[in-house]
């Protein structure tokens, strides 16, 4: 607990070894009231990967050199809610709940407890040395949906479990695919929330004005447009949020009126690749209605479509209560 980041820097790249890094009360580094900690959030980033370092500029008398510092080591955080998602991406995360009342266990006293605890690291840091050669050369079988980032993160944790042999092998898989799936649940940032309520919005309409837009947004329950930063979104905050996902508004034409909207083609990308959603689904209900008229491409010819979910339940309004039933 409190340390600067130039210890944690001078300690991974210490002579004698890497260390192992136990750090609690994390979340009164990363937590709201925290400031000026993107040092140690870079190294932290930075240690996922074997052999990685983070480069920094050292002076040495009047002369300034650049110097790569060791950034990986093995690294534990306990802390209260959440961590940056740059860090959580990298990790393998155990939640943890307060013992219920009816829960008794043995109390835990470290003088009591603590040379059973000395006892077992030595046990298992025999067994660590006596195996390390092979480990090194390990390359363990991977579950089903264990790839890429998750797969640099089990692998060596696999390794370890077939090494062990017995029941660990299993175990440890049907631990990561479990603690995987359950850190893809997690709450979506609010871009991602966003392309999924719009697509709960839109239904099976080919374009709205963004007015409309707006109103359904805020209707949807339990959703944050009604209230962010202390009052209901504006225009801005969808197509400041859209834009990363290639998604803009477009001028729409309803009657003699231009209005700002989007159609819903421009979203079909977004939602197969965010989403998840198959390329026929995100398609649905897709027409030319959208078109531009040849002597105006930016416009979008669309009818009454700043009425089209006002006044009496449509079709389009039961399209959206159902999407939110299954979304």
């Amino acid at each position: 607990m409190n340390v600067t980041p130039a210890y944690l820097f001078r300690k991974v790249g210490a002579e004698e070894g890497r260390p192992t890094i136990l750090y609690d009360e994390i979340d009164t580094i990363f937590g709201p009231k925290a400031r000026d900690n993107e040092e140690i959030r870079g190294l932290l980033n930075a240690g996922h990967r074997k052999n990685s370092t983070a480069g920094r500029c050292v002076v040495r008398g009047k002369q300034i050199f650049t110097e790569e510092l060791p950034a990986y080591c093995a690294v534990a955080l306990a802390g209260l809610g959440g961590l940056p998602d740059t860090i959580l991406s990298r990790c393998v995360i155990v939640r943890m709940r307060r013992r219920a009342p009816a829960e008794i266990v043995e109390p835990y006293r470290r003088r009591v407890h603590g040379p059973a605890g000395e006892a077992l690291a030595e046990q298992l840091s025999a067994w660590a040395a006596s195996v390390e050669a092979k480990l090194m050369n390990a390359w363990p079988t991977m579950p089903e949906g264990i790839e890429d980032r998750y797969a640099d993160i089990w692998e060596a944790l696999l390794a370890v479990a077939d090494e062990a042999g017995g029941a660990w092998p299993d175990s440890a898989r049907v631990a990561a695919v479990a603690l995987v799936a359950e850190s893809k649940a997690s709450a979506p940032s609010l871009g991602i929330l966003l392309l999924g309520d719009l697509r709960i919005v839109f239904g099976s309409d080919e374009a709205l004005a963004t007015e409309i837009i707006l109103t359904e947004l805020c209707a949807i329950d339990a959703s944050p447009w009604g209230d962010i930063r202390g009052k209901a979104i504006d225009a801005r905050e969808p197509s400041n949020r859209l834009r990363p996902y290639g998604i803009k508004p477009k001028n729409m034409r309803s009657g003699s009126a231009i209005l700002k909207g989007y159609t819903r083609d421009s979203f079909f990308d977004a939602w197969v690749r965010y989403l998840g959603v198959p390329a026929m689904d995100a398609a649905t209900g897709a027409t030319n209605a959208t078109a531009a008229p040849a002597n105006n491409p930016d416009v979008a010819a669309v009818a009454d479509v700043a009425t089209s979910k006002a006044g009496t339940p449509t079709d389009g309004d039961m399209a959206v209560e159902a999407g939110r039933e299954v979304f």
